[in-house]
């Protein structure tokens, strides 16, 4: 007997128990076993494998090194996280399966009423149970022996209607299981749209770590050039300052020579001026032949040997890229396969 939704038409506690007993996937009522979601809400075994196959289309293909999958509930989709037994590890729920046959109990004791079965409007006194299959209605069999369709090809009618709500089922599982594909897809994307973000604030950090590296090492280097610098400026200021002092002497000592010399050029008398011109003479000689002091080289002032070529460091400053990732070439590779398939 088939149970299906409509069978009661009274409006009758019945009829509102049936509605509680339909399956959401194949909308027919539950066939055992039934299986209970974390939810609360229930599937037929088999509409729950189908669901969960088509969430997971590689699970049956690992072999041994099968593991859990997922999908979500048809009714809620909340999602349902099942361990390596898959659907076969849902708890059955034996409530359900134990209303269901009271309920086919309840309707099986039930007459049926006039009326429930549609009639033919051509012969009101017919019940509708063939299929015309060239027609593609359903009729009644004096339409085919006297009617209508004495021409058609028909069908049993039992046999053509499982066949279009098993085709109606299969649609609905491929709707259910598209819809499952698409918010893995949406929850995919978000998590990668959350992981970008992360990995563009670290990229961030360690690209202004790395610059204010690069910075201190200038600075560390420019503070050595400059002390080197400031060094030789020091040794060669002392230099010449110890020159200075030197012909600063020799030049307090001539000086008193000279005057020296003008005292004795004054001197009238021959004999006081004899007595010690040629001492004298001979001292200034001495003087003007040991006066001669060290000099400094031309150019000695000169910094030039502490130039320093930034050029080079400038250009490869300026040619600073991101080196192209060869693992980031192969993830893009492999999401357009993704797409392709």
């Amino acid at each position: 007997m088939d149970f299906q939704a409509g069978i009661l038409q009274d409006g009758s506690p019945m009829e509102s128990l049936e509605k509680q007993l339909i399956c959401p996937i194949c909308l027919e009522m539950f066939s055992k076993p039934v299986v209970i979601l974390p939810c609360q809400h229930n599937l037929c075994r088999k509409c729950a494998n189908d669901v969960f196959q088509a969430a997971n289309p590689y699970w049956q293909s690992r072999g041994s090194l099968i593991s859990g999958g997922r999908f979500r509930c048809p009714s809620c989709r909340h999602e349902v996280l099942l361990d390596r037994h898959g659907v076969y590890g849902l708890q059955r729920n034996l409530l359900v399966e134990n209303i269901i046959d009271i309920y086919k109990q309840e309707c099986s004791s039930r007459p049926l009423k006039k009326g429930e079965h549609p009639m033919c409007k051509e012969h009101e006194d017919e019940r509708i149970n063939i299929y015309c299959v060239t027609c593609e209605v359903p009729t009644c069999s004096m339409c085919k022996v006297f009617g209508a369709h004495k021409d058609c090809e028909v069908a049993p009618l039992e046999s053509v209607f499982q066949g279009q709500k098993t085709e109606l089922n299969n649609c609905i599982s491929m709707l259910v299981a598209g819809n499952d594909r698409i918010q893995t897809i949406i929850s995919q994307l978000e998590d990668s749209c959350q992981s970008t973000e992360e990995n563009s604030e670290a990229a961030k950090r360690e690209l202004c770590a790395r610059f204010d590296a690069l910075a201190a090492l200038l600075e560390e280097k420019k503070a050595e050039l400059l002390q080197r610098i400031s060094q030789e400026q020091a040794d060669k200021t002392a230099f010449i300052q110890s020159l200075i002092c030197q012909y600063k002497e020799q030049l307090e000592k001539s000086s008193r020579l000279v005057e020296t010399a003008i005292q004795a050029a004054e001197e009238t008398g021959g004999a006081a001026f004899l007595m010690n011109a040629k001492q004298l003479i001979k001292t200034i000689v001495e003087a003007s032949k040991g006066a001669r002091l060290d000099k400094i080289e031309q150019g000695y002032e000169s910094m030039d040997a502490f130039s320093v070529s930034l050029d080079h460091l400038t250009e490869a400053v300026h040619a600073l890229d991101f080196d192209p990732a060869e693992e980031d070439e192969e993830y893009f590779d492999g999401e357009e396969e993704e797409v392709e398939e």
